[in-house]
């Protein structure tokens, strides 16, 4: 699987989780969250040092419902979703199916419940780097080129419109 160099560089600057656990992990799974919410400040916080900010994200009080915005330009035109996950008992060997609720429908890469269809590429990488891909990594590797190439396409095609 090859990567090119920016989304290479991206996921450097994304910190790796260490912690093998689950929701059903008890004091474990409190440990692996905080490297969780670790990773995903840390990307925020770079995309936003490298003008590239384009998501928003919470969880509920035990880590295991996640939430939020995320934003795509296209034409220099901001189109922005609600997007949402949880954590699979069997997570980090399962990863997040990330869903954009008022997506769905609208595009053949979806599952119900507007499930983005992650590429074959992902899973692959994803379960090779069991631990240590999280969240932060999931949005990078899945959800950002998901965007980059949907997007686009459903506002040529005119099925989204910009919000006003």
């Amino acid at each position: 699987i090859s990567m090119d160099e920016t989304a290479k560089n991206t996921l450097r600057a994304i910190p790796l989780c260490k912690t093998k656990a689950g929701p059903r992990d008890g004091d474990i799974w409190v440990a692996r969250l905080g490297e969780e919410l670790t990773a995903v400040i840390e990307f925020v916080k770079k995309n936003k040092e490298n003008d590239s900010d384009w998501f928003r994200l919470e969880c509920n009080a035990d880590g295991t419902k996640w939430f939020g915005k995320c934003w795509y330009f296209h034409n220099m035109i901001k189109y922005e979703f609600d997007v949402e996950f949880d954590i699979p008992i069997t997570y980090p060997v399962t990863a997040p199916e990330i869903a954009l609720p008022e997506l769905d429908g609208k595009t053949a890469k979806m599952y119900r419940g507007g499930k983005i269809c992650l590429s074959e590429h992902f899973k692959p990488l994803w379960a090779k780097n069991v631990p240590k891909f999280g969240i932060a990594h999931a949005f990078s590797l899945g959800l950002a080129p998901w965007l980059a190439v949907e997007i686009p396409d459903l506002v040529e095609k005119g099925i989204i419109h910009p919000a006003n």
